[in-house]
């Protein structure tokens, strides 16, 4: 029963992505901690780092075959990114179990608000990091790059819903390049977050594999929906949004009972 349920829980993370195309990952530690019945909200997170990683990788192997990768922006973003989802990763390990599901609750009705919001790309498809753009790209990519890199560690994210409009801002690239380049990101974060977890001893790893295979199967079927609910993508989102408040919501109250 708990491995058929961290397989659930994993394909609804995946589904969620699919569908939508982000926030999947908010998702993850509530359904570790009240589905799965995982009981350290720190192990929840580390776990759902290697799950984050290994799904954007996968997603970033397909965005690079269709050559939506900004690889130089995208790069030096998730180099600084690196730095602070290790800093984050060793601030959110100090943080009491209860106090950091809390807060994590609150990031939840915060990015749900955001999702509230359509999202806009920039114009400048053509954007290239070279030294004669470097003095203007550099100094946006270093610093957003690495103060979405520390909120992503702190609370074991892929952080893609931040990722992508700090691209944007950055560099002005339009919103297909945005999410493709987001991935470099949201796999090195991941990936960060998860070896800093693991090497203080708070993977679960059989949990991980379980929930991967769940996501990787719900990934498909979001994906299959998705397409033939293009015309209804907004409406989608909003709705995904609400459940991602809601759930912040019932993480808060949880906390406080």
């Amino acid at each position: 029963m708990h491995e058929l349920l961290t397989i659930f829980s994993g394909s609804l993370v995946g589904f969620s992505l699919g569908l939508v195309g982000g926030g999947g990952s908010l998702l993850a530690v509530p359904l570790l901690v009240y589905v799965v019945g995982v009981e350290s909200p720190h192990i929840a997170i580390g776990t759902s780092a290697v799950a984050v990683a290994a799904s954007a990788a996968l997603s970033l192997f397909t965005h690079a075959r269709m050559d939506h990768v900004k690889w130089r922006c995208a790069l030096v973003f998730a180099a600084a990114g690196v730095a602070g989802a290790w800093l984050g990763a060793a601030l959110g390990k100090r943080v009491e179990s209860e106090n950091l599901l809390m807060l994590f609750g609150g990031l939840m009705i915060v990015v749900g608000a955001l999702m509230l919001h359509r999202r806009t790309g920039g114009e400048d498809p053509d954007v290239r990091l070279t030294e004669a753009t470097a003095w203007r790209l550099l100094p946006a990519l270093l610093g957003i790059g690495f103060v979405v890199g520390l909120l992503s560690g702190f609370f074991g994210i892929g952080g893609g819903f931040l990722i992508v409009p700090g691209l944007v801002g950055a560099t002005q690239m339009p919103l297909l390049f945005a999410i493709g380049s987001s991935l470099v990101s949201v796999t090195a974060f991941g990936a960060t977050t998860a070896t800093s977890y693991a090497l203080s001893g708070l993977v679960d790893w059989l949990v991980a594999a379980f929930f991967i295979l769940g996501g990787a199967a719900g990934s498909a079927g979001g994906l299959w929906l998705g397409k033939r609910l293009a015309v209804k993508k907004r409406a989608l989102s909003l709705v995904f949004a609400a459940v991602v408040i809601t759930t912040g919501l019932y993480v808060i109250a949880h906390g406080l009972l």
